[in-house]
């Protein structure tokens, strides 16, 4: 025998098995399983948003620091009390989640949500804040409530 003969052939193997090999019982757990929903249906996610002004927002997010400050500190003062200025940026943190009405407002003025440094913030009018690390290390930053006292 050549080394050609001896060689034994190599079959594809297969993950599935054909439903003749089942047992009886395993072919009505597949059958059961199947009539039934693998999943289920998640309820459709409805939006708790507050309504806002879009071109107010729009130009609310050009506004210059000062100016923002200033809309911040008139509709809730709290806010302002709690806002850091970062560079020329505007943020507000939370330790939970703000009520609706507060979201509202904040958006409204033009602040958005940073998922990634957890807090509101508002570019005023200056759109590219370095990403890369803290800003803080690079940028100068103050509390304005503490500034004015």
């Amino acid at each position: 025998m050549t080394g050609e003969q001896c060689r034994k052939k190599k079959h594809m193997k297969t993950t599935s098995q054909k439903k003749s090999n089942r047992l009886p019982q395993e072919s009505k757990l597949s059958a059961q399983a199947a009539e039934q929903p693998t999943s289920t249906p998640q309820p459709e996610r409805v939006d708790t948003r507050l309504p806002i002004d879009t071109e107010a927002r729009k130009k609310n997010r050009t506004l210059p620091t000062e100016q923002v400050l200033e809309l911040l500190q008139q509709q809730d003062r709290r806010l302002w009390e709690m806002a850091e200025v970062v560079g020329k940026w505007i943020w507000v943190s939370f330790s939970e989640q703000p009520a609706p009405t507060v979201r509202q407002t904040l958006a409204q003025l033009g602040f958005h949500w940073n998922r990634t440094r957890q807090s509101w913030q508002h570019p005023c009018g200056q759109f590219r804040l370095s990403s890369a690390g803290d800003p803080h290390e690079k940028y100068q930053s103050y509390q304005p409530a503490e500034v004015a006292n």
